[in-house]
């Protein structure tokens, strides 16, 4: 479904080049829920940007469905960070739903039938005549999810949307991800900096090195696929799995494109890898 190839983002200053990723090759399945996790600065944004189509890399490529991604392609919705910034404010949650759907010129009944489905989804079937400055953090970035469901997407990318919510709201958000994630069938790939939330989430979690990034580790998640915040997160496997991830990262505070392979593993190993998958 999603292949990143090779990809490279140097970013050219006056002064100095600054090499943000380097050599990133991985692959998305269809259907898949993928999480992405790496030290802070280490070039998370600007691979998910180079994937949408919104930034060109400089080397590499990524391919949709076997087709090079030179723009955002139609198959393609993205959920930011800063909702507050995605929410047209003078525009009620039914119209900021509905506005990426005018591209497609769908007619007023499509349109409606997919807004109705959306709000209702998220859990926002009664909010559709409020306005974002009326609702809740919590309840603005589900609006921005319900405007990323209507569009029908194949793949939907999101880039730490839940960093700027309350805990409570977090793991609220983060179910509802999961449940979207089953019922539609879309392939995800979600950014994250929180490292429980890359194992809650995911079937599997890509961690990259410091920039100049390069893959690190593509680790299998191997929970049940029935997650819930209660039980998922205090079992034994959730903690193994969670100090692994957190080893890594500390690891890959360390280790980037310039970094020596050899003198990386001669750091001592994760105690994970010694358990028995």
């Amino acid at each position: 479904m999603l292949d990143v190839r090779n990809l490279q983002k140097i970013y050219t200053g006056r002064n100095r080049n600054v090499e943000a990723l380097r050599n990133l090759t991985f692959h998305i399945g269809a259907g898949e829920l993928v999480c992405l996790v790496g030290p802070s600065g280490c070039g998370k944004t600007t691979l998910l940007k180079c994937m949408a189509g919104l930034l060109a890399p400089t080397d590499g490529e990524v391919l949709l469905d076997g087709r090079a991604v030179d723009g955002p392609p139609p198959g393609m919705a993205v959920v930011f960070q800063e909702y507050g910034r995605s929410l047209f404010a003078w525009m009620n949650v039914r119209d900021n739903v509905a506005l990426p759907l005018r591209r497609k010129k769908l007619g007023k009944e499509r349109t409606r039938e997919l807004v109705d489905h959306a709000l209702e989804v998220v859990g926002l079937a009664d909010a559709h005549q409020a306005y974002p400055w009326q609702l809740s953090g919590g309840m603005q970035q589900r609006v921005a999810i319900a405007r990323a469901v209507a569009f029908e997407p194949k793949v939907l990318l999101m880039d730490e949307p839940f960093a700027a919510v309350d805990a409570q709201t977090r793991a609220e958000l983060e179910d509802l991800i999961r449940q979207l994630w089953r019922d539609l069938g879309v392939t995800v790939l979600f950014v994250t900096h929180d490292i429980d939330e890359a194992v809650y989430l995911g079937q599997r979690t890509v961690i990259l090195s410091k920039s100049p990034t390069i893959v690190q580790e593509d680790l299998t998640i191997d929970l049940p696929d029935e997650r819930d915040q209660l039980h998922t997160r205090s079992s034994p496997r959730f903690a193994e799995l969670r100090a692994h991830v957190y080893e890594q990262i500390q690891r890959a505070k360390h280790r980037s494109g310039d970094t020596d392979p050899e003198a990386v593993d001669r750091m001592p190993e994760p105690a994970l890898q010694k358990t028995e998958h």
